[in-house]
């Protein structure tokens, strides 16, 4: 198996690092020490909490940056016969996430609290031409003047998509959910890492067209669909 993982965060799309060859024992390590919904074992922690930040760069690199919703050129890449791990990259409008009042807009004085990402991450491996990512985010929830419930519950969405000229195409998108436990007027953290990010390995020609795009998506809170039951004649 050839694992090729990367220990940058992402920034907008710059810096591409071309898929590198590691120990299938390094591998297994890094992947051991991050649990399945947060990487720091809980959800929620002080603002200033050093631990949060330390735990993030263990797992992702100590090379971690802040999130931005910026593009820029992407970084050829080293090895050109090799897929790169695609930068992550906020999508534009869904860098916030506001919640008012009941039957509020989330504004002014009406505002209960507000979340935002501050920091990204993302590793890949390669194997039987299939991509496996682990898409890191770190965020806050700041609370507002209508006061905060005591928990709070943040909806993100990972998304891969190939960027065209006037055109994107999704190949792989979920959406998903942590919880934060707040703690009176205090700023709490949060943090996500998905690891179930897997897609298709792209050729070297397109492979610098893929983007990690994250943000959030109230609608990952509305509950799916029921499933119509057929009754049997």
């Amino acid at each position: 198996m050839l694992d090729l993982r990367w220990k940058h965060c992402a920034v907008a799309r710059a810096g591409r690092p071309s898929l590198r060859f590691a120990a299938l024992a390094v591998s297994a390590l890094m992947l051991s020490g991050c649990g399945g919904g947060s990487m720091f074992g809980g959800t929620q922690a002080s603002q200033d909490s050093p631990s949060l930040s330390s735990r993030f760069s263990q797992l992702f690199g100590s090379n971690s940056q802040p999130a931005t919703t910026a593009v820029t050129a992407p970084t050829p890449s080293s090895e050109p016969s090799l897929p790169t791990c695609p930068a992550v990259t906020i999508r534009s409008g869904a860098s916030t996430y506001a919640v008012g009042a009941p039957g509020k807009e989330a504004t002014g004085n009406d505002l209960r609290y507000q979340a935002t990402i501050v920091r990204t991450a993302r590793d890949c491996t390669l194997n039987d031409g299939q991509v496996t990512a682990r898409i890191g985010i770190e965020g806050r929830v700041i609370v507002g003047p209508a006061g905060a419930p005591a928990s709070v519950e943040v909806p993100l969405r990972i998304a891969v998509v190939q960027s065209g000229v006037g055109e994107e195409k999704t190949i792989f998108t979920k959406a998903y959910r942590t919880t934060v436990t707040m703690q009176g007027d205090s700023t709490m953290s949060f943090s996500l890492v998905a690891e179930d990010v897997v897609y298709p390995a792209p050729s070297a020609a397109v492979g610098d067209s893929y983007v990690f795009y994250i943000g959030f998506d109230p609608q990952a809170l509305r509950p799916e669909p029921r499933r119509r039951s057929h009754r049997k004649r």
